[in-house]
């Protein structure tokens, strides 16, 4: 344990970026409305996630730069290479400032569960205190920390939300052997199939696959490494998919539909188990806000640089205007009381949608010999990969024919 401890890497700021408060809310609906028919598409999130993020890992620590230089670098036609710039940009950087409303307010959301919810009046509008104050510790964070600094707060608060969404499951004494049979048997329930591409959507994050390759090779720079890597991206993801699992086998547990969010669900669990459930998903569902609002403008300010050219040092100016224009953007829509719920949910599907293009990229990307050399993806890697992307866009098209009410 102290030795995986010493050699921990970028795994666990992978599982904060992708455990967020969509991730918690789109689990808490799949349980509400399905029970535990929709666990198994988050065992085939899981396994998606593995592959793919060990991908992004390698070719960080082989190639020594992010997966956003790299398309930039490789693609020869300047149409082609422009094209791919304004969609990775548009994709991720735009996306991620849109989610991050969403990671201030549910954040925000489980400690007014707890708290309260303070206001103070600005120019005859009503703020909410407490988005500011996660804001300004996301900023802090970010402005003064070094990889490292952020490594081990984004460590400790992962290991927080895990027990916090563990010991719940656990509190609603679930049946073992139906979960065990939901994760392993498909469903397809009516009316399931976005909050099936939503499940894959929330855990198989295109900008996290940009953030481990940056990170990688900031943590790693031998080709020895990747065993390590590999290591870190399995137990980490494992982890994470666990604490999503718990979250629907939570909800699972209660027969009320007029629940929108794990706010509603820890207030919901509290007359049924006790308040320690509350208090439990509370203190959870603040770690998934406050994680991913970090890791969500940093990720931002990482695939902002390695498309425009620009240094990816911590501390440079260029990096520090991203993730500060992200998260400012973050913190106002949050305090002003901008409803996130539905904008999440609707974030989720188009992200599903959109993992199709980026995983295409990384694919390609993994078998390019002049980027990877003997390390680039092997016949049975490219196998996986490819199941993985036919998956995604069968899903996608799925839910445009389901949009358009021709299925």
């Amino acid at each position: 344990m102290k030795n995986w401890f010493r050699n921990i890497g970028p795994g666990p700021l992978v599982a904060a970026a992708f455990i967020g408060p969509g991730t918690v809310t789109v689990c808490t609906l799949a349980g509400v409305n399905f029970g535990y028919a929709l666990l198994w598409a988050m065992v085939l999130s899981v396994f998606a996630t593995i592959v793919l993020q060990e991908m992004a890992a390698r070719l960080g620590i082989i190639a020594q730069k992010g997966l956003s230089q790299v398309i930039r670098e490789e693609v020869k036609s300047p149409v082609l290479r422009g094209f791919s710039v304004v969609l990775v940009l548009s994709a991720i950087v735009v996306g991620n400032a849109a989610y991050e409303a969403g990671n201030i307010s549910g954040g925000a959301l489980g400690l007014e569960t707890l708290l309260g919810h303070p206001t103070v009046s600005v120019f005859n509008v009503e703020l909410s205190v407490i988005p500011w104050i996660l804001g300004l510790l996301a900023f802090i964070l970010l402005y003064l920390g070094t990889y490292k600094v952020l490594e081990k707060v984004l460590v400790g608060l992962v290991i927080l939300m895990s027990l916090a969404f563990l010991s719940t499951a656990i509190l609603t004494k679930p049946d073992v052997i139906s979960i065990l049979k939901n994760m392993l048997v498909p469903q397809f329930p009516d009316d399931g199939i976005l909050t099936i591409v939503a499940l894959i959507g929330t855990t198989v994050v295109p900008y996290n696959l940009f953030l481990h390759a940056s990170l990688a090779k900031t943590k790693w720079n031998n080709k020895s490494d990747i065993k390590l890597a590999r290591k870190d991206t399995v137990l980490a993801v494992v982890l994470g998919g666990i604490v999503s699992m718990s979250i629907i086998i939570s909800a699972a547990a209660i027969n009320i539909k007029d629940v929108s969010n794990a706010a509603d669900l820890a207030l919901a669990l509290e007359p049924l188990f006790g308040v320690n459930a509350k208090y439990f998903l509370s203190v959870g569902l603040f770690a998934a806000g406050i994680t991913s609002a970090i890791t969500a403008p940093l990720a931002a300010a990482y695939v902002a640089s390695g498309c425009l050219g620009w240094q990816t040092d911590l501390k440079s100016m260029r990096f520090r205007a991203v993730w500060m224009f992200i998260l400012g953007l973050g913190v106002v829509f949050s305090s002003v009381g901008f409803k996130s719920i539905e904008i999440i949910k609707f974030a989720q599907v188009a992200n599903g949608l959109l993992l199709p293009i980026i995983a295409g990229f990384l694919l390609w990307i993994m078998n390019k010999t002049s980027v990877l050399g003997n390390f680039k993806n092997s016949k049975f890697q490219n196998f996986l990969g490819l199941i993985i992307l036919v998956i995604t866009i069968l899903l996608g098209l799925k839910v445009i024919l389901s949009v358009f009410n021709l299925i």
